[in-house]
């Protein structure tokens, strides 16, 4: 995962979905945001070129395969900013398989850094590829939901729907 294409330009689209909509951007190397929006819907910028246009085609297919339950992985490049210990973070997000939960403790582990569960944390709060990196598996080493940028309540949303929680 690049770390960084702050000159690249990005595309941008707007995906509906039961939980509200999600501001999905992406440039050449993959999906660098999908992300949830909060009040008025803002401008985006259209892709005008055939890869721009099936990268987020790609995305809102599978995004609304995800919500109606028909998708269990995601088969979309990423490419989100971040350091590298967020990057590494992120990629083993992306392990985490669908319908299972795990702890901030066992991606720190995973990692190879043990004593790193608040440094996980602050990556797994700053993932800027919700859903698709799924941060939203991540929960307290007591079992408990811990905060999610969409909310708790979408946050538990998510889990039923991939039916690691009961409704």
């Amino acid at each position: 995962m690049p770390a960084s294409h702050d000159s690249e330009p990005a595309w941008e689209t707007i995906v509906d979905t039961p939980l509200g909509p999600l501001r999905v951007a992406g440039t050449a190397q993959g999906l660098t945001e999908v992300g949830f929006i909060e009040g008025e819907l803002p401008p985006v910028r259209v892709p005008d070129g055939q890869e721009e246009r099936s990268l987020l085609a790609d995305a809102k297919q599978q995004l609304q395969e995800y919500f109606e339950g028909r998708r269990r992985h995601f088969a979309l490049p990423v490419a989100p900013r971040g350091t590298a210990f967020q990057q590494r973070v992120w990629e083993e997000l992306q392990k985490v398989p669908w319908g299972t939960t795990t702890t901030y403790g066992d991606i720190a582990q995973r990692i190879g850094q043990p004593t790193a569960v608040r440094a996980v944390g602050s990556a797994n709060g700053r993932n800027p590829v919700a859903i698709v990196i799924p941060c939203h598996r991540v929960i307290g080493s007591d079992g408990s939901l811990t905060g999610y940028a969409g909310g708790l309540a979408t946050k538990r949303r998510l889990l039923q729907l991939e039916g690691a929680l009961l409704v």
